[in-house]
Formats: structure tokens, sequence, C-alpha cells
């Protein structure tokens, strides 16, 4: 189990993690989103090893995590940790690069080794290109594969897909977090990526201004955030009234919607003016304002621009 206590770290005299207490239990994938400059590279560099706290502790286990002041090669040996900028050696091969920290004890070994992670990351037919011929996305890859060619007991990576193209970005996912899963490793993705918490994080955390303001179930999180914050993480977000929709009793709460739950009805109490339609593929996303506010929602067709139309959930 991983143990993140009360830690505290500061870049000069700002302080870019804040008293951060949390648990991850081993075998999870845990996310990691919140907007940029919130802390979530630093934090994966500090349960590294990479930077010394100032203040608190971490642990794997029973062994506490040491930076700078402890480890003359900085970094704990049980983990890996995959920067954004992916540290290859470039006048070297794809395989030579995956395959560097791997034993030449026995040769044969070695490349079985190296052609099931080159598989995995979808670079077989690269194997013998040196890296300084590689695409950025395909750079990626391999340096995911070099990471997980010792297979660590905890898995860093920070925004690990970001290179990568739609297409084959989406396969890769499922085929990473697939074996990191079959083999029990625990793995914490720093992301602006939705999907990667939704789909195959059990919990996400959430960093706000260097604090975890959130720690949940990544479903429960997106279905119930507590605040506009939280839920435009995930997309497009629209916070609206209770009382613009029925009539209340009480506190009049506020509501934290996706596009997708709004809908076009008649006679509906929120009046809107459609301003823009974008094409989504599947579907359109339409802007509209209401009461000088934008609203965003979902509809099966391009809708006219100045026409009033009414919403419900």
């Amino acid at each position: 189990m991983l143990q993140v206590q009360n830690i505290s770290f500061s870049y000069d005299s700002k302080r870019v993690i804040k008293q951060m207490n949390f648990t991850i239990q081993k075998g999870q994938n845990i996310a990691i989103i919140g907007e940029s400059g919130c802390g979530k590279s630093t934090l994966l560099k500090l349960i590294y090893g990479l930077y010394d706290l100032d203040e608190g502790q971490i642990f794997w286990d029973e062994t506490e995590v040491l930076g700078t002041k402890f480890n003359l090669v900085p970094g704990m040996s049980f983990m890996k940790y995959l920067s954004q900028d992916f540290d290859l050696m470039p006048y070297i091969t794809v395989a030579e690069n995956v395959g560097k920290y791997l034993s030449n004890v026995n040769i044969e070994k070695k490349q079985q080794r190296i052609q099931e992670l080159l598989d995995i990351v979808e670079m077989s037919d690269f194997a013998n290109v040196k890296a300084q011929y590689l695409s950025g996305g395909q750079q990626q890859r391999v340096a995911l594969a070099r990471v997980l060619a010792l297979e660590p007991e905890v898995l860093l990576l920070d925004e690990p897909f970001s290179q990568i193209d739609n297409f084959r970005k989406n396969a890769l996912r499922r085929n990473l977090f697939a074996y990191l899963k079959s083999r029990g490793i625990t793995c914490i993705v720093a992301t602006h990526d939705s999907t990667d918490s939704l789909s195959f994080a059990e919990e996400t955390i959430v960093l706000q201004d260097g604090e975890v303001i959130a720690k949940a179930n990544s479903l429960e999180l997106y279905k119930k955030p507590l605040n506009k914050y939280i839920a435009s993480l995930f997309g497009e977000v629209n916070e609206l009234k209770k009382s613009q929709f029925s009539e209340i009793d009480g506190e009049d709460e506020a509501l934290f919607l996706y596009p997708h739950q709004l809908k076009i009805i008649d006679n509906g109490s929120l009046k809107a003016i459609v301003k823009q339609s974008y094409f989504k593929g599947s579907h359109y996303l339409i802007k509209a304002v209401a009461n000088r506010n934008v609203i965003f929602f979902d509809h099966n067709s391009e809708l006219e621009v100045n026409v009033e139309i009414s919403l419900g959930l």
C-alpha cells in the first residue's frame, strides 16, 4: 500500500504541494486530474523520490520513499517513473532502448521480453529503427515499453498518451492497463484526458492549487461532482439551479449538468437562444444563452441560430 502522509513541498519559496494525505492499495490504477499547474507532475516526482519533502512522509508498505538527500541516484528501485520528455537514447534502436536495463545472462529470454513489450505498445515493426527517427508519439510508446521492462511494483505515468494519435491511443490504453492489472502493478497516472480516469481508473484524485480536494471512485466522482471545478475536468459542464426546472421547497440546490443531461422539450421552463452548433460525429454540441449565461447541450441535429428553445432534464 502507498501511504502519503501530510506531505508539503515548495519550489524556492512557492509552496506547490500542501498537506496532502491519501492511500492507494496495491494493484490499483489511480488517475490524478486537475488544471495545469495544480501539482500533478510534482506529486509523481515526490512519490518516486526525485525531490526532498518539506514536511510529511511517503511509504510503500514499510519502506519510506526518500529523496536526493538520502539517495545518490534519485528514485526508488521498485518504482518506475515516465516523465513527459521520455528520456530515450536517440542513437540506439527501439529494441535496444527497451532492453537497456534487462539482463544479458539469457539473451533469448531478453529478446522474448523485448518482443512482448513491443507488441503491447504496437512498435514491433520499428524494433531496429533508431529512436532519433521516431515521431513524438512513437517515442512515447517506446518509453512506455521501457519502464515496463523490469516490471515495477509501482508505475508512475505523467501524461503517458499525450502525443499518441487518437486511433492508436485507445488500443494502447486497453493493452497497457489490461497488462498492468494482470500483473498486479500499481499505476498512478497524471492526466488531462478524462478517458484515463473514467474508463481505466478505479479511483480518481482531484488536485487544485496543490491540495487534494477529492478522492473517490471515478464513476461516482463523475456522476456526483462536489463542485463545478471537478465537473469541468470531465468536459463541458453547466451550473444551473434546481428551480430552473421545477418548483422547490427550501434551499435552491445547484446542479452541475453535462451536455448529455439536457434536452429540448416542449414548454420547458428554461428558455435559451441558440448561438452555435458544433458537429461531434455522433451528435451536435449546441451552444445557447439563457439569461446571459452560456449553456451547452447535446442534440441529434444542427439547430438554427438565434432560435429560442426550451430545455429540460
